[in-house]
């Protein structure tokens, strides 16, 4: 299976099957950190993680938890088509004889997630929006997952359109980071990355069993070959 060239095809119906069975999953930890990172100095909700789902299931019932899941569970399988055929396409540009360097290998993944991140932003701040929407009532895998979640607090903040009347509204990237530096601390920035770890690393397996299982192939095994 790690030598077998596998087809675009295969590789959409695998990314597809791998979102689907992924957001399902840990949705729930999703919500929990969008809704921690969006906590300010006198708006605490929450607590922890497990204290923002408890509080969830009790106001918004169990499938609050899932509020805006619709969203990623409808988009998902574009999104992973977009990252997958741009990856390919990307490859195929950058490579000599088949081959890629280490450099040339970061480059297309770079340029995937480019084309995914210009195409998927929208998705991301209604998901965000329907995330949130029930902080706003109640008030009135991993190393690389942690190191990168000031980025994804920044993000969080900047994509959320509701705000309580005491809540910080920014004007952008710089004056995002300045005013949670000035009234939260440099520790805000670190807000939800337990919850980022736990989404990012189930993700990650998740996606890594469905490829080597090779469902992708499996399925596809069932329609009718062409004939040369």
């Amino acid at each position: 299976m790690a030598d077998k060239q596998i087809s675009l095809p295969a590789k959409l119906i695998n990314g597809g099957i791998a979102g689907l069975i992924g957001v399902t999953c840990v949705f729930p930890i999703d919500l929990a950190k969008t809704r921690l990172q969006n906590q300010q100095n006198g708006s605490r909700l929450y607590t922890s993680m497990s204290d923002c789902l408890i509080k969830t299931i009790r106001s918004e019932g169990y499938f609050g938890m899932y509020r805006g899941a619709a969203v990623n569970l409808t988009l998902v399988t574009p999104e992973k088509a977009i990252k997958l055929a741009a990856n390919d396409f990307f490859r195929h540009h950058l490579s000599k004889d088949g081959k890629l360097t280490l450099l040339k290998e970061m480059l297309a993944g770079c340029g995937a997630g480019t084309c995914q991140v210009i195409v998927t932003t929208p998705m991301e701040m209604l998901k965000i929006q329907l995330q949130d929407a029930g902080r706003i009532g109640c008030l009135a895998g991993s190393t690389a997952a942690v190191a990168v979640n000031p980025v994804d607090v920044i993000k969080t903040r900047l994509q959320s359109l509701n705000r309580g009347s005491t809540e910080d509204t920014y004007s952008g990237v710089t004056d995002c980071i300045r005013k949670i530096l000035r009234n939260e601390g440099p520790t805000a920035f670190l807000k939800g990355a337990y919850c980022r770890a736990l989404v990012i690393a189930p993700l990650f397996g998740i996606a890594q069993v469905v490829y080597f299982l090779g469902v992708g192939e499996f399925i596809l095994s069932f329609l009718p070959k062409k004939d040369n």
